[in-house]
């Protein structure tokens, strides 16, 4: 099933799930959380995620690589310094985290669904694509930096 290989942007993706998460949420019964509670979790797990993502992308922009994720074929450097010391994949998780802030301010279990389903989606048809083409763009250079940093954490 290759037809969905590199064809969804990640941000678009994670809209997507974020409104099928509200939707979820007027269906089903949230959990019993203090407002002020949701909202500093949702904030504080925003916030870090923004920041995790914006870290990455400005190494990209810095090295002067493509930021598509829709064409990892132009990569033009590999990048294993800053953010990418700890995970190969900081934009996405990134917007792993800002979905996860969006349940907590939801507060509904049943979204927290759609964060399985993001990690899903993203291993098989964005992240394993990405990785063949990266093997064949650096070689040996990638593959060592996929022997000493995790996909995502």
């Amino acid at each position: 099933m290759t037809t969905l290989e590199l064809k969804i942007p990640p941000p678009v993706l994670a809209l997507g799930l974020a409104l099928l998460m509200w939707l979820t949420s007027l269906v089903f019964e949230p959990w019993p959380m203090p407002f002020g509670v949701r909202l500093g979790a949702a904030l504080a797990l925003v916030a870090i995620g923004q920041s995790i993502s914006i870290s990455g992308i400005l190494l990209f922009r810095r090295a002067g690589t493509t930021v598509n994720p829709l064409k990892p074929d132009a990569a033009s450097s590999l990048i294993t310094n800053g953010v990418y010391r700890f995970t190969r994949n900081p934009m996405y998780i990134g917007l792993l985290l800002t979905l996860s802030g969006w349940a907590a301010f939801l507060s509904s279990p049943v979204a927290l669904l759609y964060l399985a389903v993001f990690v899903l989606y993203m291993n098989r048809f964005q992240i394993e694509p990405e990785e063949r083409v990266l093997s064949s763009l650096f070689g040996a250079g990638y593959a060592a930096y996929q022997a000493r940093v995790r996909r995502w954490l």
